[in-house]
């Protein structure tokens, strides 16, 4: 690959979701803080939607590594379902599993709802906060989303057993005015729409990927391959992270050391979520 030709450690621009490539931009640090607040003042359900590959799970991931690190007396017991696909009975099945609730095989749902609170209480008398997160929840049924506000029901007198983090594409706005968990909706008293990147965000966060993979040489990306990158990726992380790395291979592949705008094209062309947007680009810079 082109790593030892970059000088770099490992590959900059994987879409495997890595923590240490966090890119703290205005809206996902914006994002990050509002899901920090929002679990500090103890609310019970809280939303951040975004379109596909603007970063939810890295954002996520991050949340859940920031309790971690911030909490260094175990106050935060966290629970992450990346799935939620899943019927009612199975998604309380998940929530046990990630609390070490082991229940018998055949249990009763309402059996299984009742060693899940029974379990919270415990937690909480410990002087726990459980925080349980569930990534692609526009996946969620409708029935599994209303068992999921039952189980928020569990409250002591004071405070909520649980608080719930749903991270999902904007199709779970659609979902949640749907008539039959409106009680839930009223519910979500912070909520985040993360936003793609602008244009000197982008030049940032190339900047800080490479960085983060160990590259400390000139200016690898130039000025003409920014902007034509910004243009074809429309600013979402995940297409900037794969034109980005085919853009390195072509320049490898030439043996030269900085991405030109004529990589990006070509990194685009090749690329069908960005083949139109990159040529539109290639016109646009020609004119």
């Amino acid at each position: 690959m082109y790593r030892s030709h970059f000088g770099l450690r490992e590959l900059p621009f994987t879409i495997t979701p890595d923590t240490s490539f966090f890119f703290a931009c205005a809206s996902y640090q914006e994002a990050l803080n509002t899901l920090l607040a929002a679990v500090v003042s103890g609310e019970g359900f809280i939303k951040i939607t975004g379109e596909v590959g603007t970063g939810k799970t890295l954002l996520c991931r991050k949340f859940l590594a920031t309790l971690g690190a911030d909490s260094g007396d175990g106050r935060f017991v966290t629970a992450y379902i990346p799935n939620p696909y899943l019927e009612p009975r199975t998604l309380l099945l998940a929530v046990a599993d990630e609390l070490g609730i082991a229940p018998e095989k055949d249990i009763e749902q309402h059996q299984l709802l009742k060693a899940v609170n029974h379990r919270l209480i415990e937690l909480v008398g410990e002087g726990k906060q459980v925080v349980l997160c569930l990534d692609e929840a526009q996946a969620m049924p409708l029935e599994t989303l209303e068992a999921l506000r039952l189980l928020t029901n569990l409250e002591t007198e004071k405070r909520k057993l649980l608080q719930v983090v749903l991270f999902g594409q904007p199709e779970l706005n659609t979902k949640l005015q749907h008539n039959s968990v409106r009680q839930l909706r009223q519910r979500i008293t912070f909520h985040y729409d993360l936003s793609a990147l602008v244009l000197e965000e982008l030049e940032a966060y190339l900047s800080h990927r490479l960085m983060v993979a160990g590259y400390n040489g000139a200016r690898l990306f130039g000025k003409g391959a920014v902007k034509r990158l910004h243009v074809a990726s429309r600013g979402v992380p995940r297409l900037v992270n794969i034109l980005a790395h085919k853009s390195l291979m072509l320049a490898y592949g030439q043996g030269v050391h900085e991405v030109s705008a004529r990589h990006v094209s070509d990194a685009a062309a090749d690329t069908p979520s960005a083949r139109k947007i990159g040529r539109w680009a290639g016109w646009m810079s020609a004119a």
